[in-house]
């Protein structure tokens, strides 16, 4: 998600930084037990679970290259985590959580009594309590908690067989006969029944009905249920930098959890890497809203509780990979691109995504690698969207739309983050002179994301080269 505001249409928000387009994946987790609660139990101390130590790595075996790094993303810096929550109990988390703060307060509620014994002529004075004004009533419009209680009934927690753990995510219910939108990577190596959690406690099993891996997006359909609450889905195309929001899913696996934020940008590349290996680039927004591990898939938020985003990744700080949680760094799927994925799911059972026809490398983007001056095309499809608008091997694209374009990858994003079939605007230099094109996206089934292939990569928007392994 180059979103640092380099929104669709606005060039006037300041560009990010190569990590920040293209973090290195990396899982979140929880600090440790504290030691002073621990010393103070009678048998030896029992680790809660650490979600900072999942039972299976996501990311597949790491580039054998020189440096380990995968050929895609950057040297080790900030990072980017997919959230769901892998091989964790469900509930466990809470469950320690509770017990700890419980602990906490019925010793602080001890000394307290006895300080009130002691107090002058040995009389225990009465506490009283008065309710604010609005207690009881209704959240006033327009405010965080209605934007949560409107959104939460809407909202569930996903919990997956992965067959080497428990995934764990959150969901938007679509349709009040049970179709919920998720993210792919939330049941990507599903074995065996999907389990959805309802608002009200209640759980029942799911199917995948179909997945869109080049958008990290998921449906699937709640059995056996009718008569569901279904999200108010609003635009994300009217969101503003700086306008509140209000995240909400199961964070390690505390579920119906409220956070909130604001819009930080738009038109950030999100690159991050999958189950098996493959990586999945597309254009998102930012948001300071705190997501976790477990928010995965779940819905963000205007505060009037319409879904204008699906949490689907964080950024984590160097030196945390598979350790740190949300640092203030959250991306999001814009609901306009993800409400038409879905609805093509339900039609269908699959997803189309857009078709320009050129190739590239990320090494070989602008001429040399994080120059930042466009992307540079390799290669030319024959018959392709890309040849009919007059399009060559060796000419740079720098913008995609009003949206700046600096390297192959923010490319990929900008062109996935429009419909097949739609025409769009490319600012190209070729020969020394700047000229812009229009062209009309093919389309094709979104079957995969980038999968590699001896040195070769599949572009996930269209034609093979050496987009991540620098085969170009």
């Amino acid at each position: 998600m180059s979103d640092e505001q380099r929104e669709h249409g606005r060039d006037d928000a300041p560009g990010a930084s190569p990590t920040d387009q293209h973090p290195v994946p990396s899982y979140a987790g929880a600090p440790a037990p504290d030691p002073a609660y621990a010393a103070q139990q009678s048998a030896p101390p029992r680790a809660p679970f650490a979600p900072g130590q999942p039972s299976w790595s996501p990311w597949g075996t790491p580039d054998p290259s020189a440096t380990g790094q995968h050929p895609y993303l950057p040297p080790n810096g900030g990072g980017t985590a997919l959230l769901e929550k892998p091989g964790k109990p469900r509930g466990r988390t809470g469950i320690v959580v509770a017990a700890l703060i419980a602990g906490l307060v019925g010793g602080g509620a001890a000394g307290a009594g006895t300080y009130a014994f002691l107090a002058g002529d040995g009389a225990v004075p009465q506490l009283t309590q008065s309710g604010s004004a609005s207690s009881g009533a209704a959240a006033a419009a327009g405010s965080i908690a209605a934007a949560a209680a409107t959104a939460s009934p809407s909202t569930v927690d996903i919990s997956v067989n992965l067959g080497r753990g428990t995934g764990e995510g959150s969901g938007v219910i679509l349709t009040a006969d049970g179709n919920v939108l998720t993210n792919n990577h939330v049941v990507a190596g599903a074995q065996g029944p999907i389990t959805v959690t309802l608002a009200d406690g209640s759980e029942h099993q799911a199917t995948v009905v179909g997945t869109s891996p080049s958008y990290d997006l998921a449906v699937i359909k709640i059995q056996g249920v009718n008569g569901l609450t279904p999200a108010t889905l609003g635009k994300s195309a009217s969101l503003q930098v700086g306008q509140q929001v209000v995240a909400i899913g199961s964070p390690q696996g505390l579920t119906g959890t409220v956070t909130n934020g604001i819009i930080s940008a738009f038109n950030r590349t999100v690159a991050v890497q999958g189950e098996d290996g493959s990586t999945v680039v597309y254009n998102g927004m930012q948001t300071d809203a705190p997501i976790n591990p477990g928010n995965s898939g779940g819905p963000l938020v205007n505060l009037d509780g319409q879904v204008v985003g699906i949490n689907s990744a964080i950024a984590t700080s160097s030196g945390t990979q598979g350790q740190g949680g949300s640092i203030g760094l959250g991306f999001a799927i814009p609901i306009d691109q993800a409400t038409r994925v879905a609805q093509e799911i339900m039609q269908n059972g699959s997803a189309t995504k857009p078709v320009l026809g050129v190739t590239g490398s990320v090494s070989g983007s602008g001429g040399s690698a994080g120059s930042g001056s466009g992307a540079q095309i390799g290669q030319v499809q024959a018959g392709s969207p890309a040849q009919q608008a007059g399009l060559a091997a060796g000419d740079v694209v720098t913008k995609v739309g009003d949206a700046k374009v600096e390297d192959f990858a923010d490319l990929i994003a900008r062109i996935g983050s429009y419909a097949p079939g739609s025409q769009v605007s490319l600012t190209v230099q070729s020969g020394g002179a700047t000229k812009t094109v229009q062209v009309t996206l093919g389309t094709q089934p979104d079957k995969a994301a980038t999968t590699d292939s001896g040195g070769e990569s599949q572009n996930p928007f269209g034609g093979r080269g050496g987009l991540f392994g620098g085969g170009n």
